[in-house]
Order: structure tokens, then sequence, then C-alpha cells
């Protein structure tokens, strides 16, 4: 998504041409310095937008969000970029479908892709996942066995509030995730939202280095 912020004088294409070689570079360097100051409000803002629309358990999720100055062409003026390199997080901003064969876990809570993928592993090495249709909906299953406590512990007390029993058989037969063709995403994150709001503050630290030319 591209957002332009336009003003007059200085920054208007048909005055600028006009300006010296050297009077162009220092503006160049003016407006490259303005957004690097307010570009961490920006930064800021796009943060708290993400916080609104998540449920944030890793700081670093937010902190993945960064605000990079390009100003490497002195033909055109530096560009702002916002965003973050979390591949998932686009689909957030817009929604859309995803497809193809996807496990959804069966838990009343979140589990981060790596441990959930080290279940599945763990699991698949002992032998001990297999799928059964149930209800129209295909399942993925595991036996309740001592040499997978360590993958099934969450599974097992997701297990136990759902049937409402304080303790499960040895070897009883519980449902890990349900696999399914493709899951449709409603979008969740107004990104340029939170980028709007702060681009008032942005205008004015360009400004700022601008008024020192």
């Amino acid at each position: 998504m591209k957002l332009t912020l336009a003003t007059s004088g200085l920054l208007d294409p048909s005055r600028l041409s006009a300006w010296s070689a050297e009077r162009r570079r220092a503006i160049h360097a003016a407006v490259a310095k303005g957004m690097a100051v307010g570009g961490r409000e920006v930064r800021e803002a796009a943060r708290a937008q993400m916080r609104s629309a998540f449920e944030v358990r890793r700081a670093s999720f937010v902190a993945s969000l960064q605000a990079k100055v390009f100003d490497k062409k002195p033909e055109r003026l530096p560009a702002l970029w916002v965003g973050s390199r979390i591949p998932w997080l686009g689909i957030h901003t817009q929604g859309g479908t995803v497809s193809g064969n996807l496990l959804i876990p069966l838990l009343p809570g979140r589990i981060g892709p790596k441990r959930f993928r080290q279940v599945i592993d763990g699991l698949m090495r002992s032998g001990n996942a297999f799928f059964v249709e149930k209800n129209g909906r295909v399942l993925l299953m595991a036996e309740n066995i001592r040499e997978n406590a360590a993958q099934l512990g969450r599974f097992k007390r997701a297990e136990r509030e759902r049937s409402g029993v304080k303790r499960l058989q040895r070897g009883q037969e519980i449902p890990i995730a349900v696999l399914v063709r493709r899951v449709d995403l409603k979008r969740r994150l107004d990104l340029a939202a939170g980028v709007q709001r702060a681009l008032p503050a942005l205008a004015r630290a360009i400004q700022q280095e601008l008024d020192k030319v």
C-alpha cells in the first residue's frame, strides 16, 4: 500500500527542479532527515495499531514493524517505508483466503507455529498420529501414551475441558487438529489508518528540517 504526502513550496516538483543542484541536494538531505525523525512517530502509531488488532504475546512481534528511509536516488525525493518482515502479516491488512492442506490446532488458546510443528513431528516420529473422519470433519488424533507426554500436555488439558473429565485414560484417543482445505481470513489490521494518523507529525518534522535549508 502506498501513501503519498503532498505539500506545496520546496517539495513542489515543478519548483524543485528550478533550484540549483546544490540546493536540491540540501533539500533532499533535509527531507531524508525529517523522515528519519518523523518516521519514528509513524512507526509507533503503526505499532499501536498492531497491538489493538492482535492479542500480542511477544514483544518481538510488534518490534518486527520498522520504518526505514530510502534516499539513495538523488533524482527522486526520499521515501519512508513502514512494514514488517513477517510474511503472513500482509494478509491481515486486507483479508483473503489461504488454500491447501491446513492443520488447525484444536486448542482454546494460541500455540506458536514452531511449537505446533514440534508437536506434529514428535507424534509422527513415534507413529502416534492418525486421521479419522467425524461428523464430516477430518481430525488428526493421537493416543494418550507416556512416550508423547511432552507433545500432548496442552491437548490433554483441552480434551479434559471439552469432555468435563478430570483424568484421561491411558491409550485414549485425543484430537490434535482439524484438517481443512481453505481458511478465509477477515481484515484485522488497518495499518494505513495508523500511518495516516501520524502523517501530520511526519510533515512537521520534514518542515522543521526544510526551514534550516
